[in-house]
């Protein structure tokens, strides 16, 4: 997958705010702090597009990237930060539930998950909604430079058994720093736009010999 043309297009918290150009939506959903800013620059080969932090619980929209044109990426406010109040995680809560369950251009949802670390209740309960709505996804564990290659395979058996990840649930270990997992995630995002686009042109279709002579 190639990237020429990347760009931070704006902030929602409510649907009115959202793209109208009806095009296919990636969002990122993990714990505050995770990396999943630095996911995205590093994915896309921009130093300072989506803008990382040592602050957790900074992002409170939802940021929409704009990637050729032709998708996004939306990064989520990070879920879990215990110093954010209650009042905010709630309001962060429905917004973001009202994006997942209904946004009919959502093609996957990206869980970060760190890989230093086994899942925490609130990335458990963010898998089992995922499953619960059908909604394809992908697994991808953050900060692998921060450990030695070795560790690699206990670390992702941690992820996979405590997120109870079956077979056709990817995950892939990744390196902001190093670019370790970029290929892997750019197939699993070719993949999944190849199919968006598929049941797209088998919808107009449908609408096309549905039309009355």
């Amino acid at each position: 997958m190639q990237i020429k043309q990347a760009e931070f297009v704006g902030s929602a918290v409510n649907p009115t705010q959202y793209p109208i150009e009806h095009q296919p939506e990636f969002a990122l959903a993990g714990r505050s702090n995770v990396g999943k800013s630095s996911l995205i620059n590093r994915f896309l080969n921009r130093k300072n597009l989506a803008r990382t932090s040592s602050q957790p619980g900074k992002t409170q929209t939802l940021n929409f990237y704009h990637i050729n044109q032709e998708w996004y990426f939306v990064d989520l406010p990070g879920y879990g930060y215990a110093r954010t109040s209650k009042e905010d995680r709630a309001r962060w809560g429905r917004f973001i539930e009202q994006y997942l369950s209904n946004r009919q251009e959502l093609a996957g949802v990206i869980q970060v998950i760190d890989l230093r670390h086994p899942p925490m209740p609130t990335d458990v309960a963010m898998m089992e909604w995922l499953r619960h709505y059908g909604v394809p996804m992908v697994v991808v564990g953050t900060k692998a430079d921060k450990l030695s290659r070795g560790n690699w395979p206990k670390q992702s058996r941690q992820i996979r058994e405590g997120l109870a990840l079956t077979p056709d649930i990817p995950l892939i270990v990744y390196s902001a720093e190093t670019g370790q997992g970029r290929d892997e995630l750019a197939l699993w995002l070719q993949s999944r736009l190849d199919e968006y686009r598929a049941h797209q042109a088998a919808d107009m279709d449908g609408e096309v010999l549905e039309q009355p002579e």
